[in-house]
């Protein structure tokens, strides 16, 4: 996991939004070898300071994350989130939800995803509650897909196995080749001559191996 720039909830320079509240950027990358290169551009391009920039290197199933929870710790009334996409944010369909309302109800701030301009809570003068309605509702919607296409991805991953082992495919690792002599000492261990220790031990194999051979 990789955490940037935690500071405590003391506020620090950063560009300011209307109402005079600060923007963070938020960015998230699955595994630490993936780069967020792009995703810290976009922020840099919006005017995100370093400051103000928070980035995990983690998988995106919870909100169990140093970054983003020095982020919300932050964050207050007038502030904005901006993110790049969607999925960055998180992947589940439900806390996703609950984050946003956290943000956008609790907090009372705003949230912009870059690759949807439709989803921009700022306050805008004279169209607050619209803006709003309509950025809620297209959140929702976009969480709800991608949640959807997690659960198909996932359902034709699980079709594709089962029809290749129908087909007689064999996944994991190949197994072990049961030595030569394998048969006779085998037979010493049936008859009681050896035991099953030293049975593994001249075929040069683990005593579980061995067992469970002989019980096959």
């Amino acid at each position: 996991m990789n955490v940037n720039n935690i500071h405590g909830t003391k506020k620090t320079a950063g560009i300011e939004v209307e109402g005079g509240g600060i923007a963070y950027g938020y960015i998230r990358v699955s595994t630490a070898p993936q780069h967020d290169d792009r995703q810290r551009m976009a922020m840099e391009e919006f005017g995100i300071s370093a400051d103000c920039l928070f980035a995990d290197k983690q998988s995106g199933k919870d909100f169990d994350r140093p970054a983003y929870n020095a982020m919300m710790a932050r964050l207050t009334s007038g502030d904005t989130v901006v993110v790049k996409s969607l999925d960055r944010l998180g992947r589940d369909y439900e806390e996703m939800n609950r984050q946003l309302d956290i943000i956008t109800r609790e907090k009372d701030a705003a949230i912009i995803i870059l690759d949807m301009p439709l989803i921009d809570t700022r306050r805008k003068q004279g169209d607050d509650l619209t803006g709003k309605f309509i950025s809620n509702l297209v959140i929702q919607i976009f969480s709800y897909v991608a949640h959807m296409e997690r659960s198909m991805n996932h359902q034709r991953t699980m079709e594709g196995l089962a029809a290749a082992r129908a087909r007689g495919v064999r996944f994991g690792r190949r197994p072990l080749e049961k030595p030569e002599g394998y048969e006779e000492i085998r037979r010493k261990w049936r008859n009681g001559e050896i035991s099953e220790r030293e049975a593994a031990r001249r075929l040069g194999v683990s005593r579980p191996t061995f067992h469970k051979w002989a019980h096959e």
